[in-house]
């Protein structure tokens, strides 16, 4: 019965996230709201004859609520309450989360390093060729990818994350009775084996406009940090960038030409501190500070991960467990001092190795 009382509790309808919380915090469960007299309704700071009326008058909400159980038991969709242990910490400490979840997936939503990724719908080939890049550097470090299911930035974060086996959550303006698009439904169904599909919207809720808003603040709070790889002056990639900022998480995005409109969004959030600059996706490691973290054995697939030219290589393999003078990486690999010196600058910018004093490299 708990079950049917906490959705019911979402379908109140002066009961917004927040009433709803203090209602909570009050009386411990849905059912001893319910069943409060009108006086100790009131008693809440928010809550006036109107509200406490239509928490009284709540047969519709439990019968709707009961009818909403059946689907959710029939398709072994999870649910996850505010009160819950099991509810995704980050996003319970964001003000406005919402009360109630509901998911289809294997994925942790408390996994120790989750990753939001966002951009425009209408993704440029430097857009994906980023997302890719993105995401093979993420490979090594256990993470899970959250975006939108959208078209653009979104569906190719998913489907990179699913091409390398990375578990990739899709959070849904709308109830896990439909698919939106519906072109992506062949992508949803392989997430929901390995990742999941996400959303506070009830089976047979439509994808309508004000939905989207409040998806994006479940993108920007479930997750560690947000990354915003292309984004237009205005769109939804900059409010869930927002977002995450007014819950105090870091935001990252790539700078592009100030001549391209799909690097306006990236552009602005970089120029008005809004986002930390990411030139290449080993930045973003840097930040977090798991470089330290890496296991030992992620070594290959991490060099794997990363486009070397043949001589790049080479320098790779001379610099493996010792650190080398200039003078002396150039007579073991071969390479004249001007390409020796492009070479380096090249693996340098890639994040690979390191510059110390007195003309010495070693990897990073």
């Amino acid at each position: 019965m708990s079950l049917i009382y906490n959705i019911a509790l979402t379908l109140v309808r002066s009961v917004g996230d927040v009433t709803a919380k203090k209602l909570l915090d009050h009386f411990s469960t849905s059912e001893a709201v319910f069943k409060a007299r009108k006086r100790e309704l009131m008693e809440i700071q928010g809550i006036g004859e109107a509200i406490a009326s239509e928490i009284l008058n709540h047969k519709a909400a439990l019968e709707a609520a009961e009818k909403q159980l059946a689907f959710i038991k029939k398709h072994k969709i999870q649910v996850f309450f505010y009160t819950d242990e099991n509810y995704p910490r980050r996003l319970k400490n964001c003000n406005d989360a919402p009360v109630i979840l509901y998911y289809r997936g294997t994925a942790d939503l408390n996994h120790p390093r989750i990753i939001s990724i966002v951009g425009t719908r209408r993704a440029t080939e430097y857009g994906r060729k980023l997302c890719r890049e993105l995401v093979e550097t993420l490979v090594p470090y256990d993470v899970i990818i959250v975006s939108g299911m959208a078209y653009g930035i979104d569906v190719a974060s998913h489907k990179e994350s699913l091409a390398l086996n990375i578990p990739t959550i899709g959070v849904m303006a709308h109830g896990l009775d439909r698919i939106y698009p519906p072109l992506h439904q062949p992508i949803a169904q392989k997430m929901v084996l390995n990742g999941g599909l996400l959303t506070e919207f009830l089976p047979g809720t439509v994808p309508d406009k004000e939905n989207f808003p409040k998806r994006n603040r479940i993108i920007a709070g479930i997750a560690d940090a947000t990354i915003v790889v292309e984004a237009t002056a205005r769109g939804g990639a900059l409010i869930t960038a927002d977002i995450a900022n007014s819950y105090n998480r870091d935001v990252y995005a790539y700078p592009g030409r100030t001549s391209d409109q799909y690097s306006e969004g990236c552009n602005f959030l970089i120029k008005t501190n809004r986002a930390a600059l990411i030139a290449h996706a080993r930045d973003l490691i840097y930040y977090l500070g798991w470089e330290e973290t890496l296991p030992e054995k992620a070594d290959s697939q991490l060099q794997m991960a990363i486009d070397l030219s043949t001589e790049e290589h080479k320098i790779v393999g001379l610099l493996k467990d010792t650190t080398l003078a200039v003078d002396e990486i150039s007579a073991r690999s071969g390479l004249s001092q001007s390409r020796l010196a492009m070479q380096l600058l090249s693996l340098e910018m890639k994040g690979i190795v390191i510059a110390l004093p007195g003309k010495m490299y070693k990897l990073n």
